[in-house]
């Protein structure tokens, strides 16, 4: 159990870090300088990406990745005993998302629709 509980950690830890690194595009850490001005900085630093992680006992967990702007997806593996991160898939959902129906069960939205015209 503390395992599943370090790992979890070490993995928002891992995705915090590289969505506040997203989020400064490009600019070299040491040269930004913050105006005074500047209001605080929001939970998970901009808020662009969703990470959702699923342990999975003991062995580690998947992290999942979403990009709602590319509308891109990538789910990695995190090693419990070593911290070891591994990118195991990435895909872009865009034309996934625009069918109405896959792999479903009877009725499909397509035939409840017929049936709600039909009234």
């Amino acid at each position: 159990m503390k395992r599943a509980i370090l790992g979890l950690l070490v993995g928002a830890g891992v995705v915090t870090l590289v969505v506040c690194l997203l989020d400064h595009r490009g600019e070299v850490m040491a040269q930004h300088v913050a105006p005074y001005s500047q209001p605080a900085p929001q939970p998970g630093c901009g808020g662009e990406l969703i990470a959702v992680p699923s342990p999975v006992g003991d062995k580690g967990q998947m992290l999942t990745v979403l990009d709602p702007r590319q509308q891109t997806m990538g789910v990695y593996w995190i090693e419990a005993s070593t911290g070891k991160i591994t990118l195991r898939s990435v895909r872009n959902i865009r034309f996934d998302l625009m069918m109405t129906d896959f792999n479903g069960d009877n009725p499909l939205p397509r035939e409840i629709r017929l049936q709600l015209e039909q009234r």
